[in-house]
């Protein structure tokens, strides 16, 4: 790598400190969450008596929850207020969500780290706008491509070491869950002492007039994002891809032991290929780009994401074993490297698609509104997620298999590429012009 490449910002006070605040804060989400649905999953009875298949799903909900609620007003906020202070505000909260976590933890109060899990939503939320609005004010356009893969994938690899960790914490004996109540503390503290090294980000609208009501804001965030055309397509791509990992991703766990018949092991085997191809994929993106914004990657990324999609179907239905087996035997048998690799790739692809869509927004839309463009895409995230489970449940009830939901997940894709690059076809001919030098 270059000595200007990305991981030389890592070193650099404007992209460093920012980066390790960011990657705490989606590390310390998933060992929270991960150790609490592990907790209800294996431990029940000592909890609860509700359904444990209703709060696995309940409790991803009650996360979301708070984008639909606050994006807008998230996004004014880090509009009207420095960003570097509101990242220090943000893991001051997260330490506040995280003592009251702790103290459900110890008094073995479900409803409690219920509302904690809602508080870290809101934390996700409130940092959401400022997390990728930041960049384009410290970074230059030539940069952005490899921050934005950086910052990608600094977020997936948090994910799954805080899913692995909190899986194995909280499941010690007799010390789980006081390992997990401090260290969640202790990455929260870490996250905001990280913060305190970001230097100065000046409001872009410090004037700004907040608007309180959620729902007028975010209709008129979408108006005027809306007026960009290209703008607002990459904001509607952003969220498929969205939509589509959250269709893929909710099928792993159900995937890996009725299909592949393998053990929990299994699954975190197919989490940990997904997360490395989507993190090889969004550093990727700097090296094909060539040092500048290009958005000929995204049909590149679409392409890849319907090819592997649909064989990750052929693989699956072409895999025989029907013996339980862990991870080293799942990788023994027949067949197995192929479905790894299409989930790889998958991850690669979507690297490709999702970094440049990133970069597209940040350096397009209106300098003084990139906050509040932000919080708007990240409520379309959130209600495409929402229509990624209820078509998954829809095609579930109609009797659909698994790699049959990958596999119409692969067509829509392909359908819905489509009708982004036709309705702006400067997708299409950057990526014409861009095939030539590789």
């Amino acid at each position: 790598m270059r000595p200007s490449g990305q991981f030389s910002l890592l070193a650099q006070r404007r992209f460093g400190p920012f980066f390790w605040t960011q990657f705490f804060g989606a590390f310390n989400d998933n060992v929270f969450k991960t150790a609490l649905l592990t907790i209800i999953t294996y431990d029940a009875l000592r909890w609860t008596s509700i359904d444990v298949g209703l709060l696995n799903n309940l409790i991803p909900g009650l996360f979301i929850l708070p984008f639909v609620l606050f994006s807008a007003l998230s996004g004014q906020l880090a509009d009207k207020f420095d960003k570097a202070r509101m990242a220090r505000f943000v893991k001051l909260l997260e330490i506040g969500i995280m003592g009251v976590a702790a103290y459900g933890w110890m008094t073995h109060s479900l409803w409690i780290l219920v509302t904690a899990v809602v508080g870290m939503g809101l934390h996700s939320t409130l940092f959401g706008p400022v997390k990728y609005a930041y960049l384009p004010q410290h970074l230059h356009t030539a940069e952005l491509t490899g921050g934005n893969g950086m910052v990608e994938m600094g977020t997936f690899v948090g994910i799954l070491l805080g899913e692995v960790l909190g899986a194995v914490l909280v499941v010690q004996k007799p010390w789980g869950l006081e390992l997990i109540a401090g260290s969640t503390l202790a990455f929260a503290l870490i996250g905001w002492v990280a913060s305190r090294a970001i230097p100065p980000t000046p409001a872009p609208a410090p004037d700004l007039q907040i608007n309180w009501n959620p729902w007028r804001e975010t209709l008129r965030n979408l108006r005027f994002s809306h007026r960009n055309r290209t703008v607002f397509l990459a904001m509607l791509g952003n969220s498929w891809f969205w939509f589509y990992g959250a269709i893929v991703l909710a099928q792993f766990p159900v995937y890996a032991r009725d299909y592949l018949h393998g053990d929990h092991s299994v699954f975190v085997l197919l989490l940990t290929v997904f997360s490395f191809g989507i993190g090889a994929g969004s550093l990727l993106c700097e090296r094909l780009s060539r040092g500048r914004v290009e958005i000929g990657l995204v049909p590149l990324g679409a392409i890849g994401l319907s090819v592997f999609g649909f064989d990750l179907f052929l693989a699956s239905i072409g895999y025989s074993n029907t013996g339980l087996v862990h991870m080293g035997g799942f990788v023994a048998q027949h067949g197995s490297l192929r479905i790894l690799l299409d989930c790889l790739l998958i991850g690669v692809f979507g690297g490709l698609y999702i970094v440049p869509l990133f970069a597209l927004i940040q350096t397009r839309c209106d300098r003084q509104h990139v906050s509040r463009t932000i919080a708007g895409m990240n409520i379309l995230n959130a209600l495409f997620m929402v229509a990624a489970a209820l078509l998954a449940m829809v095609l579930l009830k109609m009797g659909s298999s698994i790699p049959q939901i990958f596999m119409v997940t692969a067509v829509l894709n392909a359908l819905v590429a489509a009708a982004i690059f036709v309705a702006v076809p400067e997708f299409w001919s950057r990526f014409v012009a861009w095939l030539p030098g590789w």
